[in-house]
């Protein structure tokens, strides 16, 4: 059994799976960056940064950025190796699967489930934050309170759930459904509303950093590292880390660019590039932004699921500039839910390939050319989830997921240096002992901040993907069949 656990795909299985699929390969470079940048610039700024702000860094909050952003290029790095080396769907699972083994691939592929489809219900939430504001910049009241939000919350770091008096969050399941749609119907389709809403989005961020720069007071940046409350996570150092931990959601990104590979035209080339290039480009735009938010009003009064559009109303000279950051924000949202949408079906058709998951979700639309029943019932359980639950508790279980994802990758890349050095390496990770261990390192210490009730709901979760396995998985794996 052990032997069975720890056996890997093959890079000739791997090439042969690339050659075969069904899927359209439309995507290049700059197509690719944006479905990065797409996914990764939405919850992070357009939310995270001010409810960070104001619950655990304060004004470092700007640290935190630059700590997930140095732990997220480093796994950028070992992911645009093993981009090049592996050119098909299912990100860092099919990485695992080529130098881990089936049951190390399926550990980070349960992973991955938790990512994405808690990505796509997280930024839902930030949406429909975002929706009821620009019905009431309108004057529009239709929307009753308790169906825009969540009817259970959680009590401090516990793992305990209670409800709020709510119904259902309506405004996100509705823009988890519409995004569904848009996936369902084609990755060519996808990719131009993505590029559309990027354009808008990066546009309406650049003008908050460059008009909110001239108003900015600096007395807001003091204390710039809160002291510490006393409880471990609200601000201080720790409050830095348990942030950084926490916004490290936002940089799932370029994860999700690695699982369009086999929509790519050139994946040994494309994907590093746009891995690379849209990491850089996301990370100087949450820096800035951050720096510019926490100036525009003290950290405290960001807690708020739509900061961005508060700290423009709460301004004179920048208030006619807050609807335009509602729209930008909707847009920049959509585009987030979308790309995650479709990661997640591309990772669940991966292994349903491989036989570790049952062979609907493997099932190419005829016409559209994508997976179609993976995108229904990834988008049926992400609005699911986006109705029921609030978006704290929500981006946690994002952000340990993806760092434990990372960790795996980062690792996997040392293992297949030792074990493969002849394989081709069309882009090769510099110094990788030192680049590879400190990825591990520097998200296994943001890990570690993530409060307790976030560590149960992943063990809870990892024991029932251990349970799915040698109940399911293991005897329909199709590595060994003839």
């Amino acid at each position: 059994m052990l032997k069975q656990m720890l056996a890997t795909k093959s890079f000739d299985h791997i090439d042969n799976e690339h050659r075969s699929s069904q899927l359209k390969r439309i995507l290049g470079p700059w197509q690719l960056t944006l479905l990065g940048v797409g996914c990764t610039i939405g919850t992070g700024i357009f939310v995270l940064t001010g409810l960070e702000a104001a619950t655990h860094a304060g004004p470092a909050i700007v640290i935190s950025f630059i700590i997930a952003g140095i732990g997220s290029m480093l796994a950028g790095l070992c992911y645009a190796e093993f981009a090049s080396m592996v050119p098909i769907a299912g990100s860092a699972y099919s990485y695992t699967f080529a130098t881990l083994g089936e049951f190390a691939a399926w550990f980070i592929g349960w992973n991955l489930l938790l990512e994405y489809l808690f990505a796509a219900s997280t930024v839902a939430v930030g949406w429909a934050r975002y929706f009821v504001k620009i019905l009431d910049h309108f004057g529009i009241n239709f929307l009753p309170a308790k169906l825009s939000a969540a009817p259970f919350a959680t009590v401090g770091d516990s793992f305990s759930i209670v409800t709020t008096g709510a119904v259902l969050n309506f405004p996100a399941i509705c823009i988890v459904a519409i995004a569904t749609t848009i996936c369902y119907i084609g990755i060519k389709q996808s990719a131009w509303v993505n590029t559309l809403v990027v354009t808008l989005k990066v546009g309406v961020i650049l003008a908050v950093i460059g008009f909110g720069a001239a108003h900015i007071n600096t007395a807001n940046w003091h204390p710039f590292i809160p002291p510490n409350t006393g409880v471990s996570g609200q601000f201080g150092w720790s409050g830095i880390l348990r942030a950084s931990g926490v916004i490290f959601f936002a940089y799932i990104g370029f994860d999700a660019v690695s699982t369009a590979a086999q929509e790519s035209r050139n994946p040994s080339r494309d994907l590093p590039f746009g891995l690379i290039m849209g990491l850089t480009i996301c990370t100087t735009l949450y820096i800035l932004m951050a720096a510019t938010l926490t100036g525009l009003m003290p950290y405290r009064e960001l807690n708020d699921a739509a900061p961005v559009a508060l700290a423009m109303e709460s301004n004179a000279g920048l208030h006619w500039l807050s609807i335009w950051v509602i729209i930008g924000a909707l847009a920049g949202l959509t585009s987030v839910i979308l790309v995650m949408i479709l990661a997640q079906s591309r990772i669940l058709l991966s292994m349903a390939q491989d036989g570790l998951l049952p062979q609907a979700l493997a099932r190419v639309h005829e016409h559209f050319r994508t997976p179609h029943v993976a995108t229904i019932i990834t988008g049926s359980i992400a609005a699911l989830m986006a109705g029921l639950f609030p978006l704290g508790l929500l981006a946690e279980m994002v952000s340990i997921g993806t760092l434990i994802a990372f960790m795996m990758v980062c690792g996997s890349v040392l293992v297949l240096r030792y074990r493969r050095p002849e394989l081709p390496r069309p882009f090769r990770v510099a110094w990788p002992w030192v680049t590879c261990l400190a990825g591990v390192g520097f998200c296994g210490l943001m890990a570690v901040r993530l409060p307790m009730g976030t560590w149960i709901r992943l063990v809870v979760w990892t024991a029932i993907g251990i349970v799915a396995y040698f109940w399911y998985g293991r005897f329909h794996s199709k590595l060994r069949k003839p």
